[in-house]
Formats: C-alpha cells, structure tokens, sequence
C-alpha cells in the first residue's frame, strides 16, 4: 500500500510500484498491465493518480499504450555501445535476450562506389550481400544489410548464417570482426519495404546505423547498413 503521510506525491510512489513490478516481472514485458479501475482499487488512489503515474511511465518507455487495447509493458531495450564491435547476437544475449536470424537475400553483386572505396576493392570487382531480419525474442528488431568482399568472403553464399556469423567467421575461419571503422548513427522514418520486413507501421522511427567493420589485420570484413526499431535499442558512446 501507498503512504499518503509521506512528503513524496502518491502518484510518484505508484510510479516507483510499478516499475518495480516491472522489473521484478511481477508485470512481464509485453503482457498487459491492470486497468486504471484495477490498479486504483490495488492501490488505494484516485483514478487521476494512477493516469499520472500510467502516463510518466509510458513517457518514459517503460508502458505502452494500445488504442481499445489497454496499457502493456514496453518490450525491454537491447543496450549497446555505438561503436560496432560486437554483433546482433552477442548484444542480445549480453541483455538476456534470446535470438535468431532469417536470410532475406543472399547474392553476388555489384557494389555503389561507396562500398567500393570503403572496402578498398578494385572498380569492377564484386561483393557478396547478405541481408538478414534479425530478431529479439519473437520480434524482429533489425534490417541487417552487409556487403562483404566476394573474393575473400564467397563461401558465405554456403552457409546458412541463422546464428551468430560473427562467431562463424571466428570459429570455422579465423577472422575477428573486431575492428570498427567509421560508424554513423540517425533516425529514419520506416519506409512500406521496411516496414512490412521488420513487421513494424510505416513511418515507424527507426535507427540507421552505417559502419565498417575490420578484421584483427586490419583488412575490411564488411560495410554495414543496419536499421534498427528506434524503441527496443539504446546506445551508449
């Protein structure tokens, strides 16, 4: 129960009661929470406290709201730092959240100058694309689009690439993806493509994570353009 002799507003301490709750997975991640009319009854409140308290906590990305649907936990944040020096999967389970992959494409093609210039090819030589939807869970969280030197790299073509690549390129190759190069970070709007790939609304914010990744010789690995759902990530510098 709330202590309304406290100086601290009770709005605030049902804040702190359910985000408790929250991370005591009394209230797991997806599921929804009680209603306005359950959760004052719980507590004791007003129906006027438990909104403050529901709408700071949404604000705050711990709740969400679902037009005729009710008010459900937020699905938790990967936490990562922006420098690209460990992969999908090592990020995930550093959070304690499972994962996998789907292969969207997988081909041989000619890369934009960019990618050329980046990964120190030769004009007219090619590179091998990958695009994979990587998933958090049950919920795809990133487009993952890599371009590799063909040369060096076509035996990816044969692989099935659902698990961890960086850790396949470790194991069977010896190749350490550990070097990050140049990394950039915006916000981009979900595009239809994107959109229906990452099972998210269009015009749904997303992370654009542009990077390239060296080998411990320093040799290039890949160029990657990552895009990321904007609200199950957060990143440290």
């Amino acid at each position: 129960m709330l202590n309304p002799e406290q100086a601290e507003p009770l709005y605030i301490q049902l804040k702190k009661a359910i985000h408790t709750a929250i991370t005591n997975e009394e209230f797991k991640h997806g599921e929804k929470i009680p209603t306005e009319i359950e959760l004052s009854n719980r507590f004791n409140v007003s129906r006027i406290t438990v909104r403050k308290a529901v709408e700071e906590l949404c604000q705050e990305g711990y709740l969400v709201k679902r037009q005729g649907k009710g008010t459900f936990v937020n699905q938790a944040k990967i936490g990562r730092k922006i420098e690209h020096v460990i992969g999908f999967t090592a990020a995930c389970a550093a959070n304690g959240i499972s994962s996998h992959s789907v292969v969207t494409q997988k081909e041989v093609i000619k890369p934009d100058a960019d990618v050329l210039h980046k990964l120190g090819l030769e004009p007219g030589e090619l590179v091998v694309f990958i695009q994979r939807k990587r998933y958090g869970g049950d919920n795809p969280l990133m487009l993952e689009n890599n371009y590799y030197p063909y040369k060096r790299f076509a035996f990816l073509l044969n692989e099935s690439l659902e698990g961890s690549l960086y850790e396949l390129l470790r194991e069977k190759y010896d190749i350490d993806p550990c070097q990050p190069g140049e990394t950039t970070l915006e916000i981009v709007l979900a595009d239809e493509q994107k959109a229906k790939l990452l099972d998210t609304a269009i015009g749904k914010p997303l992370f654009y994570m542009y990077t390239m990744i060296n080998d411990q010789n320093g040799q290039p690995v890949h160029v990657g353009k990552q895009y990321i759902i904007g609200d199950r990530y957060q990143f440290t510098l």
